[in-house]
């Protein structure tokens, strides 16, 4: 993955429910998820993923805290005021860092024009 986001990569901005998180990415959302693991199915999340360069969170920093499950390799992001995670903060298999994004707390983006891919982060 090199440092620019791909060509197809387009630029939103997001927040936590509250607002108080505020974060802007570029990223790819044909290559969006619905992962199956515990966290993601009971959280509902459809995550779509960015290299940590095209990712900046510009509000909030300090309304953030992290969970970290299973194998302790995704850093779970969360508002600590309203509880909403807007992202995730972890490493692809060749050690690029990525985030990944939670799709719901893009702004303008219709959820029902997407057709994200089942992942299977249950058996992972």
């Amino acid at each position: 993955m090199s440092d620019t986001p791909p060509a197809t990569a387009r630029a939103f901005t997001g927040a936590c429910h509250c607002g108080a998180v505020q974060f802007e990415c570029s990223l790819d959302l044909s290559g969006a998820i619905v992962c199956n693991c515990s966290i993601c199915s009971a959280k509902g999340l459809i995550m779509a993923f960015a290299p940590a360069e095209a990712f900046r969170v510009t509000a909030g920093e300090d309304h953030l805290n992290e969970y970290r499950f299973n194998r302790h390799v995704i850093g779970h992001m969360f508002c600590t005021t309203c509880g909403v995670e807007p992202f995730a903060k972890g490493e692809m298999p060749d050690g690029t860092k990525i985030a990944a994004v939670n799709v719901r707390s893009l702004k303008g983006v219709d959820l029902a024009a997407l057709t994200p891919a089942p992942y299977d982060g249950r058996s992972a």
